[in-house]
């Protein structure tokens, strides 16, 4: 008489455990994430030489709908050498200039490209290192490089290599 009821209390309390559930964050309306605007993001566009211009088109063509959990939003100008992401934006330039690393830098490889990663103004600026056409990353100061994953592929299907930086 006892084992029936205990096994069905066991069965329930398993079957609570191991199903999938929302998470804490998707209950809490305070947890879930800004809406992002659809207005565009500012952003420079400097003039490209014929090659680069053909690279970063090249790239921004395959680049993701998503950058994480961010959404693509437009860009004021050059949207054939720039991409925005989410709100605050996380901006992808190519063919912009980008810092030159000090002796010393440690570098990053993620998935196959390689990244110097500095800390300008408040801000987390990635970038990318022995490919023939710079490209800077900018994202906002906590911003970790592992949604960098993300452009793997594209860079390296679309930029090429031109000098091995990282070791690996």
């Amino acid at each position: 008489m006892i084992a029936i009821p205990v096994a069905v209390v066991a069965g329930v309390v398993a079957f609570q455990i191991m199903s999938p559930g929302e998470p804490a964050e998707r209950n809490n309306p305070a947890a879930s994430p800004k809406p992002v605007p659809s207005t565009p993001v500012e952003m420079a566009a400097p003039p490209l030489a014929d090659r680069p211009a053909a690279v970063c088109r090249a790239l921004l063509s395959k680049l993701p709908d998503h950058f994480g959990d961010l959404p693509r939003r437009p860009v004021t100008a050059g949207p054939e050498q720039n991409a925005a992401y989410g709100e605050p934006a996380v901006t992808v330039a190519c063919g912009a200039s980008a810092p030159t690393p000090p002796d010393g830098a440690q570098y990053f490889q993620i998935e196959g490209p390689c990244w110097y990663q500095d800390d300008p103004a408040g801000a987390r600026r990635w970038s990318l290192q022995g490919r023939e056409v710079p490209l800077v990353v900018m994202a906002p100061s906590g911003f970790l490089g592992q949604d960098l994953v993300d452009l793997a592929k594209p860079i390296t299907e679309a930029i090429p290599e031109v000098k091995q930086v990282c070791k690996g």
